[in-house]
């Protein structure tokens, strides 16, 4: 009927079936080729409500307002405000595939580190082939993510697994620690490969490409010891000088990161704790299994209890275990990663202020010179 339509595309989009206004046309008139009678067409609009499609849509645009129906106190995430941007149309291809493996163990007399294979595979047409196979150290790794913050001061670069590891948690080559860092290296190079600013800049192709003489040759390309010296002390002394007037959607930013700093440090810290007493109560409770079934040996009246409690034991045991499990995978990385990025975020709005108090210095010696030239052509 010519009716429906009309109703069909009021319900996808989200509104009346009279109008935006929730008025019927006309002021109450029949709708053109209906039957006339308004209880008719609520019946129709009624028997619309079967229809699949225009209901899936308006769940669809429904879900959405639920999702971003925040309270109004709670502060934006800065993730969302920085660096965060994505087209509609933007095709979702990914052209550059990075591995990470085979991690080796070099003994210098110097010095003792891993190096790990790093294998790409692309079909950019920036690249001279298709496929390329470099090996890398952590140092190497700390050098990129270094340039790409020197590159992109304001983008939020994903952070890299610390160098040292807690004392007494795992030895620094165990078999465990090493794959762990491997796995977070290469999440590190295809983060920066699927972002789409960064997965562009030129060192990130040098480190992926470069072998590792060539990479060492770039690396010395780059500014002398005084220059960097220089680049420190200027930082340094705009860091102290400080803001002046930090715009306020900046000040919101900085109050939520520095709120949001504070509270996952401290549930990383608590999980922690969780785990390391989760591990001594299970070696601890190692113990008492076999003891109980020593003891049933020498009290022929209580075998069974004792043998039961033995059992009972080795089922907590099990249980105990699988939870840690559970922590050391699921949770305790996941936290501490939003620890590094919480880190990487303070030094995003940091390089910011950084580089506001230089707009300002230079902003200031500007109007000086511009009142000296005033001063002298009076």
């Amino acid at each position: 009927m010519e009716g429906e339509r009309p109703a069909s595309q009021a319900l996808s989009s989200g509104l009346p079936a009279g109008g935006a206004d929730g008025d019927s046309p006309g002021d109450g008139a029949p709708l053109p080729g209906s039957s006339g009678s308004s209880t008719l067409l609520q019946a129709e609009v009624l028997d619309l409500d079967e229809d699949e499609d225009d209901l899936e849509v308006f769940s669809k645009d429904a879900s959405l307002m639920d999702m971003n129906s925040f309270s109004p106190m709670m502060p934006t995430s800065p993730l969302s405000m920085i660096n965060q941007v994505k087209f509609e149309d933007e095709p979702d291809l990914k052209d550059l595939f990075i591995t990470v493996d085979e991690p080796e163990s070099h003994v210098t007399t110097v010095e003792t580190f891993i190096t790990y294979r790093i294998v790409t595979k692309t079909s950019r047409g920036e690249f001279d082939s298709s496929e390329f196979e470099v090996r890398r150290r952590y140092q190497d790794f700390l050098w990129l993510k270094g340039k790409l913050e020197e590159a992109h001061p304001t983008l939020i670069i994903p952070p890299l697994p610390e160098k040292f590891i807690v004392k007494g948690m795992v030895e620094r080559f165990n078999d465990d620690f090493i794959e762990t860092r491997r796995k977070a290296l290469q999440k590190f190079l295809n983060r920066i490969a699927d972002h789409p600013t960064l997965t562009f800049n030129e060192d990130f192709k040098v480190f992926l490409t470069a072998q590792t003489w060539e990479l060492s040759s770039h690396k010395k390309q780059g500014p002398g010891l005084l220059s960097r010296m220089g680049q420190t002390v200027r930082a340094v002394a705009l860091s102290m000088r400080g803001v002046k007037s930090r715009p306020e959607e900046f000040m919101e930013m900085n109050n939520f990161i520095e709120m949001f700093s504070q509270k996952i440090n401290l549930i990383d810290k608590i999980s922690q704790r969780i785990y390391k007493e989760e591990r001594e109560y299970f070696e601890e409770m190692k113990e008492y299994g076999p003891v109980h079934i020593l003891w049933s040996a020498t009290e022929e009246d209580l075998v069974d209890t004792l043998k039961g409690v033995a059992s009972c034991i080795d089922r907590c045991c099990k249980a105990t275990e699988k939870r840690m499990s559970g922590l050391s995978e699921a949770l305790l990385p996941v936290v501490h990663e939003y620890v590094l990025y919480s880190e990487m975020l303070m030094g995003v709005m940091k390089r910011r202020d950084q580089i506001q108090a230089e707009l300002d210095s230079k902003v200031e010696a500007l109007t000086s010179k511009k009142a000296d030239t005033d001063l002298v052509s009076f």
